[in-house]
């Protein structure tokens, strides 16, 4: 558990903070997974352009769903978490409501991209594929641009994704059921750096 002056951090006290930076600082995004409360890394140009890529491609394949972009979503066992992927894939009006930090039920696929900060690894490659499993999200679409590549998980058995696909950018992707999208990587080669 996170302490706060000498106290547990809890979901409650954590959203309400949450709340509080983004008025403080347009610039801060916070995020609670695995007990830990972190700063999440600001977007670069190239990572706005992955994340309008994908969305074209999301709504191209239907367009009775949305690629909705920073929804806080609660995640981990029992919703004792708070993330902000990059996007989630989900039908139009499943967020309508619901506020700051909705509920996952119903999301499709939450998708990360790599940022070039020092968390990276930790936050993308291990806390938020257990997280997003624990969670029930069907489909987690990590673009590694350290790598330069696609990883797709799938199958979530409520600790961990039973199956992951990695191809290197290039390459073509399926992004399973219930996503069900043919994904050609090629242009994320143009943003990388």
């Amino acid at each position: 558990m996170s302490v706060v002056e000498d106290r547990v951090l809890t979901q409650d006290i954590f959203e309400d903070l949450a709340r509080h930076a983004v008025r403080a600082e347009e610039a801060l995004r916070l995020e609670f997974v695995n007990g830990r409360m972190r700063g999440k890394a600001l977007p670069d140009g190239d990572h706005g352009r992955i994340i309008a890529w994908l969305a074209q491609i999301c709504v191209k394949s239907d367009p009775s769903r949305w690629l909705f972009g920073e929804q806080g979503l609660r995640v981990e066992s029992y919703r004792r978490g708070n993330a902000r992927p990059v996007a989630s894939l989900a039908p139009l009006d499943l967020f309508v409501g619901q506020g700051e930090w909705a509920g996952p039920d119903g999301v499709l696929m939450v998708v990360e991209a790599t940022s070039y900060d020092e968390d990276t690894d930790r936050r993308d490659r291990i806390e938020k594929p257990r997280a997003y499993a624990e969670t029930g999200i069907p489909v987690y679409l990590l673009i590694d641009r350290d790598t330069c590549e696609v990883k797709v998980h799938s199958h979530p058995d409520g600790v961990r994704y039973e199956q992951v696909v990695t191809v290197p950018y290039g390459k073509t992707v399926t992004l399973p059921d219930p996503v069900g999208i043919e994904l050609d990587t090629e242009p994320l080669k143009n943003w990388v750096r």
